[in-house]
């Protein structure tokens, strides 16, 4: 068994995909995974595959021309996840998906199909979700900032939904969990930057203390609220505990 591994980023992936496809071991002999690999399976080759654009390109034209717009869509999403197996799972569904073209995503039946389903349902749901429960605070600097600590990597499916509503702002959205960030310059296009641990210790202190917007989140909260209706079982089912961590109105 040959097991191609990669950086969990949407690029190396792609580049893996290619590079295991054309070593040509043939679909039964190779497994792909993202690094880091806490397990590593005996008796079995590990080979690790840098990104490559053009390469990239390629598996990219290839999805959306041979299988269908529909699948890349939903295969970018699956690649989000944070299910170890999401980069096999994907393969496997490619492999399906240049035999039977855009019928693929409709064979629910194939475990490949129903398997990278349920990633692209993960990502889309916590996507959705994260789009209600953003909350930014303004630095010193007039900077909106947003920190979030999601279990996917949403940050590139969150962030045209933020450029669309506030395309004249300076903001910025950091995955806390991957030290990463989308940045959005105002009236211009928004892009990825790393954050380092000091970066982000720095931004959590420019916060303006007497930031309005804050204060507007909390009083919002406790007046809508009726006492004798509270409810926190059903709360907790619409709004999980783990998303509340950096909401506003739930800090003290």
């Amino acid at each position: 068994m040959v097991i191609f591994t990669c950086q969990d980023t949407f690029e190396s992936m792609m580049t893996c995909i290619y590079d295991a496809w054309s070593a040509r071991l043939g679909h039964s002999n190779i497994k792909l995974r993202t690094e880091p690999i806490w397990s590593p399976e005996l008796f079995c080759e590990y080979r690790h595959i840098d990104p490559d654009e053009e390469k990239v390109q390629k598996v990219i034209r290839s999805i959306q021309q041979k299988i269908s717009e529909k699948s890349y869509h939903d295969i970018y999403r699956a690649a989000m996840s944070d299910h170890p197996d999401k980069l096999d799972i994907i393969y496997r569904y490619m492999i399906l998906g240049f035999v039977y073209k855009e019928k693929t995503s409709q064979m629910l039946g194939d475990p490949a199909v129903s398997a990278l389903f349920e990633l692209n349902r993960k990502v889309a749901n916590e996507a959705h979700l994260f789009r209600e429960f953003v909350r930014f605070s303004r630095l010193k600097n007039q900077i909106l900032l947003s920190i979030i600590e999601p279990k996917c990597n949403v940050l590139t499916i969150l962030a045209p939904n933020f450029e669309d509503r506030m395309p004249s702002e300076h903001w910025m959205i950091v995955d806390k969990t991957r030290m990463l960030s989308v940045v959005h310059p105002a009236d211009s296009d928004y892009f990825l930057t790393p954050v380092s641990p000091e970066e982000l210790t720095y931004m959590e202190a420019s916060k303006d203390r007497f930031d309005p917007y804050v204060g507007l989140w909390k009083s919002f909260f406790q007046t809508i609220g009726i006492e004798q209706r509270k409810n926190p079982r059903c709360q907790r089912n619409m709004l999980p505990i783990w998303y509340r961590k950096h909401m506003p109105e739930f800090q003290q």
